[in-house]
């Protein structure tokens, strides 16, 4: 009887306080104009260049959408051709300045057939006197055009010195990897040592090996591959670091310090596969994944970010066909699962997914696109917070005034040292914001914030004053 007792007190202390109330509230119902469709990638960029950030939801045989909060919904606010782009099949997106003109340009990537060959190139949108224009059909730039199928885009400061350049992860067909060059894109994927042929899947980039901006493609049939960067070139140390997983087929992948101690760890998806965890231990990457986190799912997106502000990152796994899943990453490389209710979608067909805080009241919202095989609305989720959370919101820009992504920004306390990247490129298909967002810990104090620029070097700041945006500028 005593023994009972004990186990009644331990199981009432040990459940988690968001079992009974749940975690998620669905504000689905904010979306204006939500109808049915086959949806893919999302990504989070500033669409319109008016200061704030936009979701980005690609359609496959529907249109591209750009989804701005006003007046307490999400509207799309962008009907031009050039974006919206109904015909050609767009599944992957991704946000950067390669231009250095101080805003992002949109690469969408369309995939018109499985594997191999296809029919229509990619886009490359700029916003030039309020017109969204190709940068791929101005002449000069369609000597490299994409004609493979592909998945996913990162983009990559890969000098260090804001000139970022697209990874784009092809399937059944050479990597590419464009830039300007001398007001020319070019794709420098044979010289920089990327042009591989595999199946590509997931990508993502920031300081995951070396002091510059790195890059890791999760592939199917074939061996996974970790690029370090090298002076502006890459090579593949995928075995050396022992992440090649050559039995699995990678799929969703996110960027996160699973041990809060300062550095970027790596979540892999597989899809119907054993999920990773990968930790850097003595120059090798450890999987630290157990049940029921690496279980195998249908999975899709992975997204690691702290949603309800309490100071420790949520994992979201978004599965098509299948119920989706919440963890939390607590100390000690721990990760427990959270219940879900709403924001199960137990017969959603999910395809992408973003964070942002796209009213800008310091909590994220999750927007979780769905299609492929059914056409669904979207959904957008948001986590129910304690009255009394603080938090803090970083926004690296680079020199030229843009986004700083692939920097990583770590949060310095008495109580964790947390590195979060600015998203490149993330998931699968996806991209989140562009911000490192930190809910604080109860007792947590003596903050402080280094960000590491994609060309290695670092800057501190002393925090004074919570609950507020702090945009840092790179000298």
């Amino acid at each position: 009887m005593k023994y009972l007792k004990k186990l009644i007190i331990f199981f009432v202390i040990t459940i988690p306080t968001y079992s009974s109330a749940g975690f998620f509230e669905d504000l689905s119902s904010i979306i204006s104009d939500n109808p049915k469709r086959l949806s893919y990638g999302v990504s989070v960029t500033d669409v319109n260049q008016d200061g704030n950030f936009d979701f980005v939801v690609t359609g496959f045989g529907y249109l591209n959408l750009a989804l701005s909060y006003e007046d307490g919904k999400l509207i799309n606010i962008i009907n031009q051709k050039k974006f919206t782009d109904e015909f050609r099949r767009t599944i992957g997106v991704a946000a950067c300045d390669i231009d250095k003109d101080g805003y992002e340009e949109i690469y969408f990537l369309n995939t018109d057939t499985y594997s191999g060959t296809k029919k229509y190139s990619d886009r490359l949108i700029d916003l030039e006197k309020d017109e969204y224009i190709d940068l791929f059909e101005i002449k000069k730039n369609q000597r490299d055009l994409n004609l493979t199928a592909g998945r996913s885009v990162v983009c990559v400061d890969r000098k260090g010195d804001g000139n970022y350049g697209v990874y784009v992860a092809n399937y059944g067909g050479p990597t590419r990897f464009y830039e300007y060059t001398d007001d020319i894109i070019v794709d420098k994927s044979v010289q920089l040592n990327l042009a591989k042929i595999t199946g590509g899947r997931a990508v993502v980039a920031g300081h995951i090996v070396s002091d510059k901006v790195d890059v890791f493609a999760a592939n199917e049939r074939g061996a996974n591959f970790l690029y370090k960067n090298n002076e502006g070139k890459f090579l593949d140390v995928a075995y050396e670091y022992r992440v090649q997983d050559i039995l699995q087929n990678g799929r969703g992948t996110a960027l996160t310090d699973i041990y809060y101690r300062g550095r970027l760890d790596i979540l892999n998806g597989n899809w119907g596969g054993f999920h990773r965890a990968y930790v850097l231990k003595d120059n090798i990457f450890e999987d630290v994944a157990k049940p029921p986190f690496d279980e195998p799912s249908r999975i899709r997106t992975v997204i690691s970010a702290d949603l309800d502000n309490d100071g420790y990152d949520e994992v979201f796994m978004n599965n098509i066909g299948e119920p989706n899943k919440l963890f939390k990453i607590l100390d000690d490389g721990l990760i427990e699962q959270i219940p879900l209710d709403v924001g199960l979608e137990p017969n959603g067909y999910g395809t992408g997914a973003a964070v942002a805080d796209i009213d800008n009241d310091g909590v994220l919202e999750l927007l979780v696109s769905h299609g492929e095989s059914f056409d669904q609305p979207l959904s957008l989720y948001k986590a129910k917070i304690a009255f009394n959370s603080k938090y803090l919101r970083v926004r690296p820009l680079n020199k030229y005034g843009a986004p700083a992504r692939g920097a990583t920004v770590t949060l310095i306390s008495n109580l964790r040292k947390h590195s979060k990247t600015i998203d490149a490129g993330s998931g699968y298909l996806c991209q989140m914001e562009p911000i490192a967002h930190y809910g604080i810990r109860k007792k947590e104090k003596n903050i402080k914030i280094q960000v590491k620029w994609t060309n290695g070097k670092t800057e501190k700041f002393s925090i004074k004053d919570l609950n507020q945006t702090i945009t840092i500028k790179q000298k």
